[in-house]
């Protein structure tokens, strides 16, 4: 049986070989959609419009963050001069106030003035602050 099988083989393989078109069956065609071509460049259009405007969108995101940043350490820095002014207002109020006479009329003024806050010293920079 061997040698049939291998005869049969033969035969069938040169058929093949002579016939292509029927050795495979027909494939039924898939139905393809019908796309015009304009359709198609227009949702080409479309796509690259949208990666443009999530490109757009993205850069805008990322400005909109740096000027937040930027607004953020603006405070800080103002925050830190006005602190600084502070700190040399309330050296410059202790000095004041140390050479300040408690007996002269700018001195009983003062105790007057300085009557409505917390401290001396708050008073004291409150009153240079206003003579500036």
């Amino acid at each position: 049986m061997d040698a049939i099988d291998k005869l049969l083989a033969q035969v069938k393989a040169e058929y093949n070989e002579a016939h292509p078109e029927k050795q495979q069956p027909p494939k039924p065609k898939a139905a393809k959609p019908f796309i015009p071509s304009p359709l198609k460049s227009t949702s080409l259009v479309d796509n690259l419009l949208a990666e443009v405007k999530a490109d757009f969108a993205a850069q805008d995101e990322t400005e909109e963050l740096k000027k937040q940043q930027e607004l953020e350490q603006e405070q800080i820095r103002q925050a830190q001069i006005k602190a600084k002014q502070l700190e040399t207002l309330k050296h410059r109020a202790k000095e004041w106030l140390d050479k300040l006479d408690p007996f002269s009329p700018e001195g009983l003024w003062f105790e007057r003035f300085a009557e409505s806050y917390p401290s001396k010293l708050e008073a004291a920079i409150e009153y240079l602050q206003s003579n500036e």
